[in-house]
């Protein structure tokens, strides 16, 4: 059995330079950060005299017997993938909502590859897995989706990632001393709006009028490079919450998508109560509200959107890492499933569907 932990991210600058139509042409950069929020996934080889071959449970209990039979998207594109002919159990469980802005979708598609490969005993580096999640989530199963996701997921840290014209991509930490990091994460807050939005609509849309967007792309790969400066500098922190809130500006030309009048609405009150600046997180349209508040004016924001969800995060370093292995149970439990094959009419066992 083998558990992995992946962590969701928040996009702080550079968002839509990440799309490949974008950056293989002009390149691109972001700045993003991992946080102490998780996907897990759950991986075991099934032992042989079950009915089924192949066990997934996310928001649904799928039990099949090949991988085309697989409803869920990322798992069939993993599985084919890696190649694993055995049959095997996944569980999925994540401490945020899907399609809500967090990276969600390309944590899961990283952490199931990592758990796929420890599972057949095969380590591969960070750099390997974002590369291969992003070829799964783009080529193969064709999603309108950026590549910072995956290496956010895959590396953890607060980074600045470069996307270059002939396809590489590189990952340096933004490197702070310990105060400066603890200064901006104080500042940071997260509501759940309960907005449900799926990215790719939002996201599709802007893939295909990337030409009418060349301003505000290049404002916002502008925006990474002030904005690491100012981290870098003794500047008052809050100049990295008026920069967001003209990040916000800019992304909202993107389309028409981006927000929308109750988005706006909680945005204003924020504002109001006190906070210097503000976004939704990913593509934008709903889910996650990310605040830049001075801690004194938290307990006022609290209270104007006390109708949301706050929900308090550290920033994450680890990335996607392996927290359970155990090669050996898989090992003994298809040992005894065969011993017990063998001794006993399969009519006879007791088992029933898991």
């Amino acid at each position: 059995m083998i558990i992995s932990r992946t962590p969701y991210r928040i996009s702080l600058f550079g968002g839509g330079t990440d799309f490949p139509a974008w950056y293989l042409r002009h390149g691109g950069s972001v700045v993003s950060s991992s946080i102490d929020k998780y996907c897990y996934l759950t991986c075991r080889y099934l032992p042989p005299f079950l009915e089924h071959k192949y066990r997934v449970v996310w928001s649904k209990i799928e039990q099949t017997n090949t991988i085309d039979e697989i409803q869920h998207p990322a798992v069939r594109a993993v599985l084919k993938h890696i190649d694993i002919n055995r049959g095997l159990e996944i569980h999925a469980v994540g401490d945020l909502p899907a399609r809500s802005g967090m990276g969600t979708s390309s944590a899961f598609t990283v952490g199931l590859l990592n758990a796929c490969y420890g599972l057949a005993g095969r380590m591969i580096s960070k750099n390997d897995l974002a590369m291969e999640s992003i070829h799964l989530e783009q080529n193969v199963l064709k999603e309108a989706v950026g590549s910072q996701d995956q290496v956010s997921a895959a590396y953890g840290g607060l980074n600045r990632i470069d996307f270059h014209t002939n396809g590489e991509i590189t990952v340096t930490p933004v490197t702070i001393s310990g105060e400066r990091i603890r200064e901006l994460n104080s500042h940071l807050m997260l509501f759940y709006t309960g907005i449900a939005r799926t990215s790719a609509e939002v996201q599709s849309k802007f893939v295909q009028n990337l030409g009418a967007k060349k301003r505000q792309l290049r404002i916002m790969k502008d925006l990474v490079d002030e904005s690491i400066s100012i981290l870098n500098s003794k500047a008052d922190i809050t100049e990295f919450g008026e920069l967001l809130q003209e990040a916000w500006d800019v992304k909202r030309g993107f389309s028409s998508l981006v927000s929308n009048p109750d988005v706006d609405d909680i945005h204003s009150e924020a504002m109001a109560a006190g906070a210097i600046g503000g976004k939704i997180t990913g593509a934008g349209g709903g889910g996650f509200l990310l605040l830049f508040v001075p801690p004194e004016k938290q307990q006022k924001v609290k209270e104007a959107l006390n109708r949301f969800l706050h929900v308090p995060f550290k920033f994450d370093f680890g990335g996607s890492q392996i927290i359970f292995a155990d090669r050996d149970a898989d090992y003994t439990l298809e040992e005894k499933a065969r011993e017990m094959k063998s001794l006993t009419p399969f009519r006879e066992m007791n088992y029933g569907k898991v």
